[in-house]
């Protein structure tokens, strides 16, 4: 068999390897570990911890490498040649802080993860230290959100400074996974790489360069914590040579830098080329796209990173997305197709009635403390029928809302994660974007992760390849469900968006020109 390429995606929930076949055109693996199920010991609900506090969410870095061990030993035991294996690429989620000592012993045995909203204090005495958001920005390109690792550092800092004074090491999810894949305590490789850096809130993605003032915010001696920064389209190592003897993988098989689950679903959808946007539907919701320069937002609700190749990726987050959906299925026990079904029985823009689905904390607009809220239900109106459509409608709009503040007009969006084959979810997304959508078969960030392996393989062979023409055979569009924008439809959410819009902004204190309530007379005119 020719020579293969095998990505990882450690996610919140699961984590999944896949093992393709340039030469074929083919993937020749696919499996996952779902946290919750296979690994129970660790006591998860979608892959965080159970009983804790409100707005903690935290994991256990060691489940994500007894998941990988899974994953290998069923590599092992099928028919793919694992010595053919030429690069290993590790995507992770975002932001999680994983802290270790120079012996390479976990200081904080819990990992606090992308979705923990405990660290707003924090995020507020960075800010203040810096002189406020505008100089924040100025200094990493970003806000301070407690979303990004920054606030997750400062907060290990002021509550557990033991632990941190014998912390070493600062790393992110997929860089403490390569650590482990090129060693781990047998001189495991601690280097980070651009892309998934640009989500610590340390980093200036456009300036590229460390702020000083908001480590030193922080602790002085945590610029002596943050490993090396390494380019994102090159590998870092060889794999360690105990993986070697346990599962059968060629010594000369390399650990390439790896990236956010995000870069690397982009990867994975083809957005490796101005004009596309990436929409992932999962855990949370996000919005990116591929741009050759940096976009910082003066406001910082768009995330300022870098991508996996040496561009830029402005994306969006919402933290709330599957969250308000699964917990519709669950309220009424409803499959996704009962839920398609109510759906498409009921009017785009649910006669004005409306859902802010803040049920958690929410990264943008970025309230840490939110609620949510419902706009024009009467009391008999608290039904499955107007509640299916009014929470899709709640996800896609919360979605849109910041996505306006991002500099593209997409000629297509692309979809990827556990909602993307609805035909619901995707009409809606088209007909609120207001642009051509279609679903990407497939796991975007694994999928991803192992083309970015074949790409920079043949890079260092001294092969001049571009990433498209890697991507371009395996990224399969899903072309019957594509939907085009319901001209109907876009007319009424286009009122329908005005207020949404002027509601947010009243709501969060922000002046709105438009009276949400006159707004909304006027849409019931259209039915």
């Amino acid at each position: 068999m020719s020579e293969l390429f095998a990505g990882i995606d450690s996610s919140t929930q699961s984590c999944k390897l896949l093992v393709i076949n340039p030469s074929d055109n083919a993937v020749v693996f696919s499996e996952s570990v779902n946290f919750d199920k296979d690994l129970p010991q660790y006591n998860t609900e979608n892959g965080v911890m159970k009983n804790m506090p409100e707005g903690v969410s935290e994991s256990d870095p060691t489940m994500w490498i007894d998941a990988l061990h899974m994953l290998f030993d069923k590599l092992k035991k099928s028919s793919v040649p694992i010595d053919k294996i030429r690069v290993i690429s590790v995507s992770g989620q975002q932001h999680g802080l994983v802290t270790l000592d120079a012996e390479g012993n976990l200081t904080r045995k819990q990992s606090k993860l992308w979705n923990d909203f405990s660290t707003a204090e924090e995020c507020r005495l960075m800010t203040e230290a810096v002189g406020g958001v505008d100089n924040m920005i100025d200094e990493v390109g970003n806000s301070q959100r407690t979303g990004y690792t920054a606030a997750k550092i400062h907060h290990f800092v002021r509550h557990e400074p033991e632990a941190f004074a014998k912390t070493t090491t600062c790393f992110l999810v997929h860089n403490f996974v390569n650590w482990y894949l090129t060693g781990g305590k047998d001189n495991g490789v601690r280097v980070m790489e651009p892309g998934d850096t640009s989500g610590m809130a340390l980093w200036h993605p456009g300036k590229r360069k460390w702020s000083e003032d908001v480590m030193n915010a922080i602790s002085p001696e945590l610029k002596d914590k943050i490993p090396p920064l390494k380019p994102s389209d090159q590998t870092i190592g060889h794999i360690s040579a105990a993986l070697v003897k346990q599962y059968g993988f060629s010594p000369e098989c390399k650990i390439d830098a790896g990236c956010g689950d995000n870069m690397y679903g982009a990867v994975g959808t083809g957005n490796v080329e101005p004009g596309l946007v990436t929409i992932s539907l999962g855990t949370s919701g996000t919005a990116y796209s591929f741009m050759n320069k940096a976009y910082i937002d003066p406001d910082g609700e768009i995330a300022a990173f870098c991508d996996s190749t040496g561009n830029y990726l402005p994306l969006l987050c919402v933290s709330n997305l599957a969250n308000g959906y699964n917990a519709i299925l669950k309220k009424y026990n409803l499959s996704h197709d009962e839920f398609n079904a109510i759906v498409a029985k009921t009017p785009a823009g649910c006669k004005g009635r409306m859902i802010f689905p803040w049920y958690e904390g929410e990264r943008t607009p970025d309230l840490p403390f939110a609620a949510p809220l419902y706009f024009g239900f009467q009391f008999d109106d608290f039904t499955p029928e107007w509640l299916c459509r009014a929470i899709l409608e709640a996800h896609v709009l919360n979605l849109y809302e910041g996505f306006i503040k991002m500099p593209i007009k997409p000629k297509e969006i692309r979809l990827t994660g556990g909602m993307a084959q609805s035909e619901q979810w995707c009409q809606a997304i088209a007909d609120i974007f207001e642009a051509s959508v279609v679903p990407v078969e497939g796991e975007g960030a694994a999928m991803g992760a192992a083309l970015h392996a074949a790409w920079v393989y043949q890079k260092e062979q001294g092969k001049s390849v571009t990433l498209k023409s890697v991507v371009d055979p395996f990224v399969k569009l899903v072309e019957k469900k594509r939907k085009e924008p319901n001209r109907k439809n876009v007319e009424i959410y286009r009122q329908v968006k005005k207020i949404y819009l002027a509601l947010s902004a009243r709501v969060r204190g922000v002046g709105a020109d438009a009276d949400p309530f006159a707004l909304r007379s006027e849409l019931l005119k259209m039915y």
